[in-house]
Order: C-alpha cells, then structure tokens, then sequence
C-alpha cells in the first residue's frame, strides 16, 4: 500500500473553525468537507517539515498565511484507503486565525465556519473528527496554559464542554485508539446521554483556573441555560455561550476605544486591549515587557506595523509612563471584584499609580463575564525558583496577578463604563447563575 503523508489544518476564529468544500479539481474525495489539506511533500516531491507544509497549505488554499498563530500540533496517526491503496499519514495543526478573509484556489467549491461539532454532521474525507479531536482544546489546556489571557482560556473552556456535549449527543464513544493520548477526564466520563458527566466535566473546567472568574462565570452562564438535562441542550447552551462571549469582547473594546488617547501604554497580554488599540490607532504606544513571562515582547512585536512602539521593563515603566507624556494606560482585567477593585497580571496595581501620578487616565477593558460574584481572589503564586534558587532562608514572593485599588481604575465593558454600584448589580447575577454548581 502506497503511504503518503499529509496534513490537516483547522484555522480557528471566534470559537468556530474553517471547512472547504473540495471541488472536482482535487484527485480526492470531491464534493466532501475537509480542512486545510495536503501533502507533506512538496509540488516537486521534495520533503518538508509537517509544520512548514500545514503553513504553505494555508496560505496557498486561503491566502491566511500570515493571520495564523500555531495553536497545536497533534499527534499523526494513518487512515487507510483501500480503495485507493493508499495509506494516508495525517498531520493534524490547530491555528489561531485574525482574519476571516479567505481567498480561495480551484481545489475548494465552498467554505464555512462552523462550530467543530459540525464535524460530526456532514459528509467529510475520512476521520476529519479524528484529525480535529488530536488539537481540540482539553481541559489541560485551560489549566496549564500561561501564555494567553483570561478570555482566550474562557472561550477554550466553552469549547470543551460544547464538543463533549455534542459527542455525547451524537452517540459517539471514544476511538480506542485514540486512548493512548486523550486525556483521561474528557474520553472517560463520556457516557452516551450521561448528564452527570457533562455536568462534572462543567464543575472541573469551572475551577481549573481559580484566577481567572471568566472561566467560571462562562460555564456558568451555559450551565443555567440549559433547559433540560440532555447533551444536546448543553452543547447548544456552550455555542451560544461561545457567540455571546466573543461579542461582548469585541463591544467592550469598541467602547474603550472611545476614550483612547493618542499615546497608549500597556502590559501584559490582553486580546481585549490589542483590539482596542487596533480600533483606537494610537500614534506611538509604550509597552511593559511584564515579566516573568515576558508576553508584552509578543505584543510589542505585532503592534509595529501600526504605531511607533517602545518597549521597557517593567521596573521601568512608571518612570517612562510619567517620562513619556502617555495620554492613556490601557489594562485587561481578570477579575473585577465586586467593589470594583481589579486583578489583572501582576505590575497592573504599580502602572495604575503610576498614571494616575502622572495625569494619565487608566482604563481596564473587559467583558461583564470578568465581574467576580464574590470578593475572594488567587493571586496564583509562580514558582519561586523563577526569582531566587540560591540556599539562603529568603522567602519569595512570586504572584501572577496583583489587585488595583477601584479609585485607580476605570472599568470600561460591554455596557459601557459602569460604577461600583453596577458593578455590584453584575455580581449578583453572576452569583445567581452559579447556583448551578448545587443544584445540578
């Protein structure tokens, strides 16, 4: 049998990925949905690295190329043709995608996004769901991931609970073969129409980040909507949970950008405030490297194209704050609590003090969803080893995220601007909603 290895691509935006209908033109399984495919080796039969190929396949077949961030790369596994006599070495990638400007070659007859379950219900070359379900998000990911903010991890926890549920509703059992890599929570508490699965599986995603309440009031707010006990109304509560949350970002950022000045200074890593900047278009924006992790580098980087970028220390940034005349310090928030204080990465608390030092509003920019229901907040200590490994007895202080008085900060939403009063309202509801956890 004839092995050829190929890739499978999933471009992934505001929670829904990219199928294209293969037309005629393709040697392949014309007519079927797909993703991003083709072969490892080149148009000359030349080898290339999987990844180099998943890259080429995609700016080739969408012209994405460069609005893609690898995501994940999954394990390869074969499918067999034997029809064909051919045995297929799949390459599955999962990519992050901030555009949905596809441009198309002759091998595609037609594209959609959709939400990945959809997979599970259309006519498609053969195992997409397996290539799919090697780069889906799991719960290790909401739990592990250090790199992304608060609201990326609150749509991947959606994402879990939503493609479970479908499973679920669908009937499908985990491939055996697939054991060996899946992760233990999701492939064994799947059970037909098992609603107590779906809801343990909620309750763990709820708490995998206790720092970050925008996971937990996400799955909250899909949790109560759900109106009977079955998998289908789950995964349905998860979608619209989804759609809700990806609208409310971009509106809060919208927002914001209303009060933006023309010299912005930033830290951290915050989707809501990159999209605020790029709705706002500031002249020059200042940056904080924000250590330990170093993700306002990244940020940095991707805002050079459209504005005269410096990047500091984080030592440094009040200084050059004050120094460098900036109009406006745009934040994320992670939690805000109920009395309007906010916790956000930790060096948010002295940039704050320091705007307002130097005359400089400060603007913390999230979705409703980020209001705590309570006033209890992690502060998510890091390994202490990141700031001293020596012998002495020095006890070490290492937070993620530091809390900022409510006068320093204006909380900026998807309603709008809202006062400790508001606030304290959304709270509420968000307490309400949690009422799931006992109940269910």
């Amino acid at each position: 049998m004839d092995e050829r290895p190929v890739v499978t691509c999933f471009l992934r935006s505001e929670g829904e990925v990219l199928l294209l209908r293969r037309s005629d033109a393709v040697g392949s399984y014309a007519g079927r949905w797909g993703g991003v495919a083709g072969h490892v080796a080149d148009d000359d039969g030349r080898d290339r690295e999987p990844e180099a190929a998943a890259r080429a396949e995609v700016e080739e077949e969408t012209g994405l190329g460069d609005a893609v961030t690898l995501a994940r790369r999954g394990p390869s596994f074969p499918v067999e043709d034997a029809d064909r006599g051919t045995r297929w070495v799949v390459h599955p990638f999962l990519f992050d995608c901030d555009s949905r400007d596809v441009r198309v070659n002759a091998e595609t007859a037609a594209t959609a996004w959709v939400h990945p379950p959809e997979i599970l219900r259309r006519e498609t070359v053969p195992r997409l769901w397996t290539a799919y379900d090697r780069v889906r998000p799991r719960i290790t990911t909401v739990h592990e991931d250090r790199t992304h903010g608060s609201a990326w991890l609150s749509l991947r926890a959606l994402e879990v609970l939503r493609d479970e549920a479908a499973l679920a509703a669908t009937g499908r059992a985990a491939d055996p073969e697939e054991s060996e890599w899946a992760d233990s929570m999701e492939t064994a508490e799947r059970d037909g129409n098992d609603w107590d699965a779906l809801a343990a599986l909620a309750r763990t995603l709820r708490d995998a980040r206790p720092s970050m309440v925008v996971v937990a009031n996400r799955i909250d707010r899909a949790m109560h909507a759900v109106a009977d006990h079955t998998p289908t109304a789950v995964e349905r509560a998860a979608t619209e949970t989804i759609s809700d949350a990806v609208g409310a970002d971009g509106v809060a950022a919208a927002v914001a950008a209303d009060h933006v000045g023309d010299c912005v200074a930033t830290l951290s890593r915050s989707g809501t405030v990159r999209t605020v900047l790029e709705a706002a278009g500031p002249s020059a924006v200042l940056v904080a490297e924000s250590r330990p992790g170093r993700e306002g580098v990244g940020v940095a980087e991707s805002l050079v194209d459209d504005a005269a970028v410096t990047l500091t220390t984080d030592a440094a940034f009040g200084h050059e704050l004050a120094a460098w005349d900036a109009e406006t310090l745009v934040v994320g928030a992670d939690w805000v609590l109920p009395d309007g204080r906010v916790v956000n990465k930790v060096g948010t608390r002295s940039a704050a003090l320091s705007a307002a030092a130097a005359g400089a509003d400060c603007y913390a920019v999230c979705a409703t969803d980020k209001v705590a229901p309570t006033a209890e907040w992690e502060r998510e200590d890091r390994d202490p080893t990141e700031v001293y490994d020596g012998d002495a007895a020095v006890d070490v202080a290492n937070p993620t995220f530091d809390v900022t008085p409510a006068d320093a900060v204006t909380v900026v939403t998807e309603r709008g601007v809202l006062d400790a009063e508001e606030i304290g309202a959304v709270a509420d509801a968000h307490r309400e909603r949690g009422e799931w956890v006992e109940s269910g």
